[in-house]
């Protein structure tokens, strides 16, 4: 796509045509000849243009893409903080919906941190957990290798790493998404559709992560 790029910005009207369409069509076949050919076919109308967005939804969609790559990373970072903590007998997913929730990263930070007391772990739930205090206390009697504490520890680590990846694709996305023009009118999205959309992007988030987690 860069000499693409350098023929539109030399002010030629550039097609980019499917090759399939080029195939299908009967022709010369030598490489000269097949060029002057291929010349031809588009005054004809026989090529027709594909389409391709301007160079702001083009980059747009790169930054959206390598948020997306991001997200998959963090959540691999997830599934095998998971599956330390259950070589080490710790069941916290168990009382914990979301490890990558403030109660599971609080526990897990704890934990590096070097707190073993079931009951001190269980502390750090946040109020918004359904499970109580006591029941996730009981997921949390494990055993400590220090291997599995420093495999623990790294996992920890490059999971926030990526968040602020993440991040930074965030901010890139705001500065490009203010640069848009904007068609709204003045008119402001009504808050029941604000909700929905809330909500679908929610839902859009946690499937892209547990479809992580599951591979």
């Amino acid at each position: 796509m860069v000499f693409y790029d350098l023929l539109q910005e030399a002010d030629f009207e550039v097609y980019l045509v499917n090759a399939r369409y080029t195939k299908s069509l009967p022709g010369r076949k030598s490489d000269v000849q097949e060029s002057q050919w291929l010349m031809k076919l588009p005054t004809y109308g026989l090529l027709p243009n594909s389409f391709r967005p301007p160079q702001e939804i083009r980059w747009l969609r790169s930054y959206w893409r390598q948020r997306q790559n991001h997200v998959r990373s963090a959540a691999s970072c997830i599934h095998r903080m998971d599956k330390v903590l259950t070589e080490m007998n710790v069941r916290l997913s168990s009382a914990v919906t979301d490890l990558s929730g403030a109660t599971g990263l609080a526990i897990i930070q704890a934990i590096i941190d070097g707190e073993r007391d079931p009951h001190e772990l269980a502390a750090y739930r946040d109020r918004r957990v359904k499970a109580t205090q006591e029941e996730i206390a009981r997921q949390l009697h494990g055993n400590w290798p220090e291997d599995l504490l420093f495999r623990l520890k790294q996992e920890l680590q490059a999971y926030r790493f990526w968040q602020t990846l993440m991040a930074e694709c965030d901010q890139e996305l705001a500065k490009l998404l203010r640069a848009f023009p904007d068609r709204s009118a003045g008119v402001a999205l009504p808050e029941e559709a604000r909700k929905n959309r809330r909500k679908k992007k929610r839902g859009i988030l946690r499937n892209s992560i547990c479809g992580s987690c599951s591979t």
